[in-house]
């Protein structure tokens, strides 16, 4: 693991003073990747060490945008405006500490007023820890969260949103769904994407569509037909 971790120095963008982060080298042999893509590495977990948290201030952010100014700035200033916490995840994380560490980016996202993309993205990954540690309850929860905000971020923001596309995000959202039972909602979602011609430049998106779909109308099938709501999807787009 000690060939895999290293660590680098940055400066709080909250009060200014210089902490030490551990970061994860690339080189990481990719094992398998689910539906939702949470991907499993050999050498070690990258999502432990995906949230930098201050150990002066305690602000703690995603590591892509912990040093942007967030939006409402004055406000998390504000809150932690003569804290001294003292709390340190430098090093080798647990899957607790992660656990952690995600909840209190989190917080602070609310917060700051972070783009609804970015505290899905949040809620996904803490989704996938819950994942890894067998707590299905707590991974539903964080899901359905994840799906919430992207649903907001797919309305308020353009696309492409990270590095997903349109039907990317629209797959996403319905196999979120999918994953939290929610399975009319996702087998509207997954149709839209089935039935996308654009869906065609994107053929992995494209069968992982058709794939959550044909699960979904399945589990449908086995609950009592009178669950069934108005409208549902009951075909899929060619």
């Amino acid at each position: 693991m000690a060939e895999i971790l290293y660590t680098v120095e940055k400066t709080c963008v909250m009060c200014d003073k210089k902490f030490t982060v551990t970061k994860v080298r690339n080189r990481l042999s990719m094992e398998k990747q689910d539906s939702d893509f949470c991907t499993y590495y050999k050498e070690a977990n990258p999502y432990y060490y995906s949230i930098w948290v201050c150990p002066h201030c305690g602000y703690a952010a995603q590591d892509t945008y912990f040093e942007e100014p967030p939006a409402n700035m004055g406000a998390v200033k504000a809150f932690l405006a003569g804290r001294d916490v003292k709390v340190n995840f430098s090093g080798q994380r647990t899957r607790q500490e992660a656990v952690t560490t995600y909840k209190l980016a989190i917080f602070f996202a609310d917060m700051a007023g972070t783009l609804p993309s970015r505290q899905a993205s949040l809620y996904l990954k803490l989704a996938w820890l819950y994942r890894e540690g067998g707590l299905p309850d707590e991974e539903k929860a964080m899901m359905d969260q994840a799906r919430e905000h992207y649903e907001k971020a797919f309305l308020k923001e353009r696309m492409p949103i990270g590095n997903m596309s349109q039907i990317t995000l629209e797959y996403l959202i319905g196999e979120l769904l999918r994953r939290t039972g929610r399975l009319p909602e996702a087998l509207n979602y997954l149709a839209k994407v089935v039935g996308n011609p654009q869906a065609k430049n994107e053929k992995r998106v494209l069968e992982m569509a058709r794939e959550a779909w044909t699960l979904a109308r399945d589990a449908r099938k086995e609950r009592p037909a009178a669950a069934k709501s108005e409208g549902e999807e009951e075909q899929p787009g060619t």
